[in-house]
């Protein structure tokens, strides 16, 4: 059976924002993780913008080609023993942790601006490739959803590295515990945590809308 032409495009126009979004986030792990001293996942060739090295199959490219805005990359390694020596380890993961996700902020923010100078400057742009406009909205909105769903405080989601640095010992027993859980915890955010993203999703699009707007009007 043929698939429809516009599906086809539609699938494109998110796998490439997702596989962009993904590259940096990973990128971004690796690169602060460098910055500290730990240079396993440049050793593995992983402190690269080049998408190849980060791409997993199901996560990065099946997903979106099934029409799911969803997906993930191989997870950088990291290694805080290789930290440089006065780099408090549990701060280290902490910052190597928090890239991630700031990265994809950025990256929302960066696709704001872009569309609203576009807006400013060249509006016959937008008007004449409806495909730009698509790309840079769906950049955004991918990766506010990205820099929200990583910081759920959920192992082995990048929020729960927070977590875990600022937990007293005494409650590391515990915690451990809620670890060994991980796999579940992650499948029922994901089919049923909507209500935990959108809410702040919403307010983080309608600042980055303001923000577009407001750079749009000449």
């Amino acid at each position: 059976m043929d698939m429809d032409p516009q599906m086809i495009l539609e699938r494109v126009m998110l796998l490439i924002p997702l596989v962009l979004s993904l590259t940096v986030h990973e990128f971004a792990h690796a690169w602060s993780a460098w910055k500290l001293g730990d240079d396993t996942a440049a050793m593995q060739g992983r402190l690269t913008l080049n998408p190849v090295p980060h791409i997993d199959p199901i996560g990065t490219l099946l997903l979106p080609l099934l029409g799911i805005p969803f997906g993930w990359a191989k997870p950088v390694p990291i290694n805080p023993a290789r930290f440089r020596r006065e780099v408090n380890m549990t701060t280290g993961m902490m910052l190597t942790a928090v890239a991630g996700p700031a990265s994809n902020l950025l990256l929302a923010i960066a696709s704001a601006v872009s569309y609203g100078l576009t807006l400013r400057w060249a509006p016959h742009a937008l008007a004449a490739n409806p495909g730009l406009q698509q790309f840079l909205f769906t950049a955004m909105v991918m990766n506010v959803g990205l820099a929200i769903f990583n910081m759920l405080p959920v192992p082995p989601l990048d929020g729960s590295r927070v977590v875990e640095g600022l937990l007293p010992y005494r409650m590391r027993g515990a915690w451990e515990r809620v670890v060994q859980l991980s796999p579940l915890l992650l499948l029922a955010v994901i089919f049923f945590g909507r209500g935990l993203i959108s809410g702040p999703a919403r307010y983080m699009m309608g600042w980055l809308r303001e923000l577009m707007y407001t750079l749009g009007v000449s």
